[in-house]
This record gives C-alpha cells, sequence and structure tokens, in this order.
C-alpha cells in the first residue's frame, strides 16, 4: 500500500486490523448512522479521489470546511493528509467578514459546506476558487487512479484559525508528525483500550474538539459517538442510550457544557455509570462543577493546552482528579515545561510565572508569519538553542511539579504593588448560588493604580434575584485574601463575548467605565 502519509496508513491498518469494528456513530441520539473502520477506509478513498480528480488539489493547497461537526469532516481530514493538502475548518460561529478575513488570510483553493451554512459560503465565493456542498464528496464515485504523492511526515495537515480575543484571528499550521504527537500525549492522558467509547459534542473547528479526544481515539482505533453539535439534553441521553457495553466511557466538556449538563432536568437521574470520566478542557475549571461530577463517582480530569500547543499539553488523569481538584496537571512526557517572569528568565520554585512550552506536537508556526507573533524564549541546551512556545497563562508549580494556571498575564491586575489574578476571584465564586456568570477586569484607580471590578450576570431564580453586592463580597471574604477583594460589583445582563463563547476582557473593561449608575443596582 502506498501510502507515505502516516496518519492515512494508520487508518488504513485499521480497516485490514479490525474492518467491522465502529470507527464512528455519526447524528444526535436516536437519528444515528454507523461506520466501521472499513466503511471509513473506503469513504476516505472516493473524498481522496474526488479532491485529487474531481478538484484537481495538489500538494499544499488549502481546503476548509464550514459546517457543524460532520463524520466527513473527519473523512476529509484523511484524505488531505493522503494528498498532503491542508485541512481548514472554519468557525461558523463568526461573522461573514470574519470569516472573509480568514478566507483572504489563508486563500484556500476550497471550501465545502454543510446544508445550513449553504447561504454563508455562497457568499463568501469571491474567496476561494470553488465551493462545494459536503454530499459532493461522497454521493457520486471518484477515479480510483490516484497519483498519491511523496508525504513528509513534517507536511503541513491541520489550519486552525485563534479566536482573535485580543486581535485579528491567527493562524496555527500543524503537521502531521505533530497530530500524530499529540496523538500519543492523548493516549496517554486518557489510557483509551479497545472497549472504550468516546462521545464527542464540542465543535471540531476548534483543536479541543477535534484532537483532545476525537481524532485521537480514532487513531488508537477505538469507537466514537459524534454529534453535530452539543445539546445538554443529548449528551446525557447519549450516555445512557443502547446496551451497556456500547455506551459512552469518556467525553470532553468545557466550562459552559459542565454548567448546561448539570443544570438539565435530568441531570440527577440519569444513568451515567458507563463513564470511567470526563476531560475537561479550560485553563481555569470552576471547582463548584467538578464537585458535583465527582459526587455522582465521575472523575473529571482535565487537558491543558492552547490552540497552538496541539492542543494536549499538562494533563490530570482520571486517577489524580479527585485529589487534585482545580490543578492543572503534570506535562505529559515528551513536554517540557518551564515558568518563566517578565524577562524570560525562569522563576523559583512555587512562584509564578508564564507558561512555557515544548513538545513535538506543538505548531510549527503561524500561517505567513511563521513565528514573527510568535513570543519565544530561547535556551541553551547542548550548544543548541531551541524555540519554547509561551502560552500567556500564569502558573506555578507544587513540589510534585504540579502544576496549576491562575490567570492570563494580560489579566493580572497591580493593585498597590501587589499582583491580583482575575481567575483566582471567579473560580470562587461560582458557587455562590445565583451566580450565571461573572468576570473580573481591572480598572483605573488614582490611588491603587488600577483595582479589581467584577461584573455578575444573575441566574433566573430567586437566588439570582436576591443577589447584592453585600453577599457577593461576603462569599468572597471567607475566601480570598482581603487586597484581592473587587472594589465594585456591576450587576449585568450580557458579557461581550468572542465566537467561542470567551469573555472579551478589553470590550467589558470599556462598558464598565463607561457606566455611571450605581454599582449594586447597574444594569447593562
Amino acid at each position: 500500500m502506498n501510502e507515505s502519509s502516516k496518519i492515512a496508513h494508520r487508518f488504513w491498518d485499521l480497516a485490514q486490523s479490525q474492518p467491522e469494528k465502529l470507527a464512528l456513530r455519526f447524528g444526535m441520539p436516536g437519528q444515528t448512522e454507523d461506520h466501521d473502520f472499513a466503511k471509513f477506509w473506503r469513504r476516505v478513498q472516493r473524498v481522496t479521489g474526488h479532491l485529487q480528480s474531481t478538484f484537481g488539489l495538489n500538494t499544499g493547497q488549502r481546503v476548509s470546511w464550514l459546517g457543524l461537526n460532520h463524520e466527513l469532516q473527519l473523512v476529509t481530514l484523511v484524505a488531505c493528509a493522503r494528498l498532503g493538502l491542508i485541512f481548514m475548518p472554519l468557525n461558523f460561529r463568526l461573522a461573514v467578514a470574519e470569516l472573509s478575513m480568514v478566507l483572504k488570510d489563508a486563500e484556500p483553493s476550497l471550501l465545502i459546506h454543510d446544508e445550513g451554512h449553504a447561504e454563508v459560503a455562497r457568499s463568501l465565493s469571491a474567496e476561494v476558487s470553488r465551493v462545494c456542498h459536503l454530499d459532493e464528496l461522497i454521493s457520486t464515485s471518484s477515479s480510483k487512479l490516484l497519483n498519491l504523492p511523496q508525504v513528509s511526515e513534517n507536511a503541513d495537515v491541520l489550519l486552525v484559525y485563534t479566536s482573535g480575543t485580543t486581535g485579528l484571528p491567527k493562524g496555527a499550521v500543524h503537521t502531521q508528525s505533530g497530530l500524530l504527537a499529540n496523538a500519543k500525549a492523548s493516549q496517554e492522558a486518557h489510557a483509551f483500550a479497545s472497549n472504550d467509547v468516546v462521545l464527542s459534542t464540542l465543535p471540531m473547528f476548534h483543536v479541543g474538539g477535534l484532537c483532545i479526544q476525537t481524532l485521537p481515539a480514532l487513531l488508537s482505533g477505538v469507537s466514537v459517538h459524534l454529534h453535530p453539535r452539543f445539546d445538554a439534553g443529548a449528551w446525557l441521553a447519549a450516555v445512557e442510550a443502547g446496551p451497556f457495553s456500547e455506551r459512552p466511557t469518556v467525553s470532553l466538556l468545557v466550562p459552559a457544557t459542565l454548567r448546561a449538563v448539570l443544570d438539565h432536568a435530568q441531570w440527577k437521574t440519569a444513568d451515567l455509570t458507563s463513564l470511567r470520566g470526563i476531560m475537561a478542557g479550560s485553563s481555569i475549571l470552576p471547582k463548584a462543577y467538578l464537585e458535583k461530577f465527582h459526587e455522582r463517582g465521575i472523575p473529571v480530569g482535565q487537558i491543558y493546552g492552547t490552540t497552538e500547543t496541539g492542543p494536549v499539553s499538562v494533563i490530570l488523569k482520571f486517577k489524580e482528579a479527585v485529589q487534585r481538584v482545580g490543578w492543572a496537571g503534570w506535562p505529559h512526557s515528551n513536554l517540557a515545561l518551564q515558568l518563566v517572569n517578565a524577562d524570560g528568565a525562569p522563576v523559583a520554585a512555587g512562584e509564578t510565572g508564564e507558561v512555557c512550552v515544548q513538545a513535538p506536537n506543538v505548531m510549527r508556526g503561524y500561517w505567513r508569519s511563521a513565528s514573527k507573533d510568535a513570543r519565544t524564549i530561547f535556551k541553551d541546551s547542548d550548544g543548541l538553542k531551541e524555540a519554547w512556545f509561551c502560552t500567556g497563562d500564569m502558573g506555578y508549580l507544587d513540589a510534585s511539579g504540579c502544576l496549576q494556571i491562575v490567570g492570563r498575564n494580560k489579566d493580572m491586575i497591580i493593585s498597590g504593588g501587589e499582583n491580583i489574578y482575575p481567575a483566582e476571584i471567579e473560580n470562587v465564586l461560582v458557587s455562590l448560588p445565583g451566580v450565571a456568570e461573572c468576570a473580573v477586569v481591572g480598572l483605573p484607580d488614582e490611588k491603587w493604580g488600577e483595582v479589581p471590578v467584577l461584573a455578575v450576570i444573575q441566574t433566573d431564580s430567586p437566588e439570582g434575584a436576591d443577589l447584592t453586592e453585600e453577599k457577593v463580597l461576603q462569599h468572597l471574604l471567607q475566601r480570598i485574601a482581603r487586597f484581592k477583594l473587587p472594589r465594585r460589583v456591576v450587576f449585568l445582563n450580557h458579557f461581550p463575548k468572542s465566537a467561542l463563547g470567551k469573555v472579551q476582557k478589553p470590550l467589558l473593561q470599556q462598558q464598565l467605565l463607561t457606566l455611571k449608575a450605581e454599582p449594586n443596582s447597574t444594569k447593562g
């Protein structure tokens, strides 16, 4: 078999060694279709033929994807790997103008879309050579006379754009060897077994949804249940549906989806006994959420990383999750980690510094700009210069080398010479009844330089209606140092957010600066 792509060869091998094993169960509960590894590979072959013969694509060209999660999204990624193409999932939550900006930067040769995004795709047709519906990849047979190129293990294969919360999105370029290294790190984190079933519901336009569990599980020969989108009710239904041996054993959630599952009416009665654990993907996780899963006997581990790091970097395994609630974990076995100060020098043990990593699954660089916009530090090692990726996250290590993330370096508030990390305050406040969301930002202050100000969105409940500034501050005072207490508490109706749901703190700062009403009665 002339499969020079190691990613493609792995799927070919799975189609030979376990052809009848379920690879993908795609769809929402009650509306699923199954694909075993043999069928998955046949679809890869057909899509490969269309990409090369029908669309005439050549090595190095970009193939963009606009739509909800779909089994053909994964098939197309593998087909791109075979041909040395670069797969480029688009964030469908972006506005047309934002998508246009991304396409102008990446210049893809093909835009594939689903039915729900057909109109948006048509409006973007000027930015791409050709647009096609995903059905065109599979509905007709394709040429079997393929001319597969020699694909280097370091060939670019995945281009993922950052969410752009602090500026224009940048495209992180990942190689085939990087994706395989990331899959190895994921295997280390999850200890995938042949009988595991992964429930995948997060959007695969992000490396979290694509590369923390979904693609690594498939590369490990593990079955994946793939939902087009996240829905808390569908997630709970999928966990307890069907014979016990076919139910999900692991899944991935983020703070917003953890909260949605906990708030769902079926949470307390759902049969979750098939789950051996859930991974959470975020730099900061509210402890109150984790503890509620632990009460149900489900450990919540953590995968810490960024779009640029693959993303699997620091892992908290299920066996350590209950004892280490709120910690990020330890570096995977092929990752080097160090914490540095503002000058790039390593900090002393126990001190807070910026998290910097080096690993084979870290991106090759940013699209076009390579490393121009990537902040790096360098370290002498046996006379060699080795680049480290600096994440922008601040953290510290305990005596065992376990990492605790305290916030973003750009979010840090310096008040009267004291460093205050908003995430420390936000994490504590999540456990207060009546708080739906909260965010802390620094605002100018004549005496202290800047002071922390807390913005809160109340729940639609009696607890939320009764929430006051005094109750919030009393709750915090029992749990954090007095110098970290917010100087104001402002109640809002919504926060400015990015397409990925992240609070855009620079915009929130501007919003709070313009508010003139009393802080404990402000609604905006």
